[in-house]
């Protein structure tokens, strides 16, 4: 007998996976950890209300992070017949709205949508006369963005950043009046950013009551996937979404917050049974994504976090982890290597890499990843030295090369008159004009990377053909797909190694993941000084772990340079995870913890005189006074700064100005935190140079 569409649904799904997909009513708050098939259970819970006719596909509104995952859950969507359902971001969910309601609510034209804040923080810091460079108006722009997201105001923001880092020095009476200066250049520009599109949408449901009543009845049924990054500011809009209903489905997990820099806390995920009485809590646990030994990897790091949580009273982010447990066959141990410097690891990882591609793993199963964008260098030349393949993730995007565009245009028009059903010969016939073949050019460099893009492509094709050959898959269906894809940048999978920051490879998964990097002052990092921003860095690690299938490396060197000092440590964090700290812990926290700079008067070291001048207060001395610095020293250091300021195409100040090296040259500091004591050594600049300049001065021993 066949069974029905419903049981379809729900066929296939474990047993906390159908709980999850069968509670369709009422507030549902799901603890997944990585690799349990949240995805998959929440997108069969929808797909199932929609085929039992408890939802209607246009009353359900499914909120994530990336467009990237807001499209693949369409995708899921749409291959479990359940089109019509709305799967955005919260930023694509309010503008959309802002756009429809604004005329009514406000009147005349939507301000235009300013896309990277640089421009206009660059400008208010010229009308407040502020020196800035690239860096710290990168770091004022987070800054500004996790005030807002805070839902703060220039006049509210001074007292809650008491305790936080000074973004790019400023002390918050500075980075408030950059803060309204900035706001008022919007209004004079007529422009917003992408956090007014929240907040403006937030306004318009709490002022006006019709609006808000249209909203909620045009959604009946919210679902939130990574809720645990969910900022004050998103949590407010999800509450006027709702009004006084409980029609909402939570997905996430506290052991991957890993974004609290921009305003994100798992504290929303954590009270949920709080706010809502009623609610339901399922967890997943079963992964299936790891091997045994990465699971179990995975769990002993956060073993040490459970310790750490009970001892500070379990509160807030400390929760009890999840445990995790594998469903997948035993594979290889994890392995931990150490290096004598960065360029040894790189080549160590580029060998190892050549040996999984020779045992038959595919390049785009592998993934390095590390703490800083910093680090990429040196693999990027290992692999190019080694002749393997890679690709940067943050580098161009894929629909912005131009053999995909090409392509786009070409399949666009075969579409128009196509009538085989078999899609993907359609796509390697009209790809084939552009060059695709379909053995793989034996040649690297733009050759090879133009094919990769189009093999992608044909791979794509291949994938969707399988998966909607019953719904009767077209090529228009696929150029559809393809021109969503683009507007989300959902690429598809390009053979290459993957080369990624550990923040941009949340909610991927790779066979093959080399962790690299992971000494003390970069995991953690080296500002990363209070017990939360310490188990934030160790979080981070755990999304890290969890990334990998089979194969997992992990790696760290004891010296930056070929034959400079070794005087980096292996991460605190492998203490008892490495086969020789099993058992045990060695890592000891300071006595004395690095104090964050207060806004006091600074004195001159050799006077005593209170310093009047930025210049005096960056070197601790008066201009008059005299220098104590070994002038070798100082022209090391002014050498270093004009080799890194061309290698950056920037003017040499932005590197570090002469007050600095100053600074620097007298104060002589052995340690990263010492270094970032200094004034003008913000965490941008620390995290960029500070490694070199402690070489430097190792040299001038």
């Amino acid at each position: 007998m066949e069974s029905s569409v419903e049981e379809q649904i729900l066929s296939g799904l474990d047993d906390e996976q159908r709980a999850v997909a069968s509670q369709l009513t009422g507030p549902l708050c799901v603890l997944a950890g990585a690799g349990t098939g949240k995805t998959r259970a929440i997108t069969h819970r929808i797909a199932y209300g929609v085929h039992s006719g408890v939802y209607k596909p246009q009353q359900v509104l499914a909120v994530t992070f990336t467009a990237r995952a807001a499209a693949e859950m369409r995708t899921r969507l749409r291959d479990l017949g359940a089109q019509g359902v709305q799967a955005r971001t919260f930023h694509a969910a309010a503008l959309r709205q802002l756009q429809y309601f604004w005329p009514q609510a406000v009147g005349g034209s939507l301000p235009a949508l300013v896309d990277h804040k640089a421009q206009l923080i660059a400008e208010a810091s010229r009308r407040l006369r502020l020196s800035t460079d690239r860096a710290s108006i990168r770091d004022l722009a987070a800054e500004i963005e996790w005030a807002k997201v805070s839902m703060l105001t220039p006049d509210t923001y001074a007292e809650a950043a008491v305790g936080r880092a000074e973004p790019a020095g400023m002390d918050p009476t500075t980075v408030t009046r950059l803060f309204a200066a900035y706001e008022d250049l919007k209004v004079d520009r007529n422009v917003i950013d992408f956090e007014d599109v929240l907040l403006i949408t937030v306004g318009i449901l709490q002022e006006d009551e019709k609006v808000a009543a249209t909203v909620r009845s045009q959604y009946r049924h919210f679902v939130v996937d990574e809720y645990q990054d969910v900022s004050p500011l998103q949590q407010r809009l999800l509450d006027l979404w709702l009004g006084e209903r409980e029609e909402l489905c939570v997905v996430g997990d506290a052991s991957q917050t890993i974004y609290s820099f921009t305003g994100a806390t798992s504290t929303h995920l954590l009270e949920f049974t709080a706010r809502h009485r009623q609610a339901q809590v399922i967890k997943l646990v079963r992964d299936y994504r790891s091997t045994p030994q990465v699971v179990h990897l995975a769990n002993s790091l956060l073993a040490a976090r459970t310790a750490e949580g009970e001892r500070r009273g379990n509160r807030g982010t400390w929760a009890t982890p999840l445990q995790l447990i594998a469903q997948r066959p035993a594979g290889p141990a994890p392995t931990f290597t150490e290096c004598s410097d960065d360029e040894a690891e790189a080549a160590d990882v580029a060998r190892r890499i050549s040996v999984l591609l020779n045992e038959g793993v595919l390049a785009s199963e592998i993934a390095v990843l590390y703490r800083t964008n910093g680090q990429s260098e040196a693999y990027e030349q290992a692999l190019a030295a080694a002749g393997i393949g890679y690709q940067l993730r943050g580098g161009e995007r894929f629909f912005a090369r131009r053999e995909v565009r090409d392509s786009l245009l070409q399949l666009r028009a075969a579409a128009r008159t196509a009538n085989d059903d078999d899609v993907p010969q359609l796509v390697r016939d009209v790809l084939a004009s552009l060059g695709y073949t379909r053995e793989a050019p034996q040649s690297s460099g733009a050759v090879r990377e133009k094919w990769e893009s189009l093999a992608a492509l044909v791979s794509l094709a291949d994938e969707l053909q399988s998966a909607r050959s019953e719904q009767g898959f077209t090529l228009q269906d696929f150029v559809a797909e393809l021109e969503e894809r683009a507007a989300a940048q959902h690429a598809p999978t390009v053979q290459g190694v993957t080369l990624a920051s550990l923040h941009s490879a949340k909610g991927l998964e790779w066979d093959a993941v080399f962790l690299v990097g992971l000494s003390e002052g970069l995991m953690p990092i080296s500002f990363a000084d209070t017990p939360d921003a310490v188990d934030e860095e160790r979080r981070l690690l755990y999304v890290g772990i969890t990334r990998a299938r089979k194969h997992l490396a992990l790696s760290w060197s004891t010296s930056r340079t070929p034959g400079g000092r070794a005087s980096r440590k292996p991460s605190r964090f492998l203490d008892g995870l490495r086969p020789e700290t099993e058992g045990r812990r060695t890592f000891r926290e300071p006595a004395a913890k690095r104090q964050r700079k207060v806004a006091a008067p600074a004195h001159c070291r050799s006077c005593g005189k209170v310093l009047g001048t930025g210049a005096e207060r960056k070197i601790g001395r008066c201009q008059d006074c005299p220098a104590n610095y070994s002038e070798e020293t100082f022209e090391a250091l002014r050498s270093w700064r004009l080799q890194a300021a061309r290698e950056a195409d920037v003017p040499a100040f932005v590197v570090f100005t002469d007050a600095t090296l100053v600074a620097i040259a007298e104060a002589r500091p052995d340690s990263l935190t010492k270094l970032a004591e200094l004034a003008g050594v913000g965490p941008a600049k620390l995290e960029r140079y500070g490694e070199s300049v402690l070489d430097v001065l190792g040299d001038q021993n």
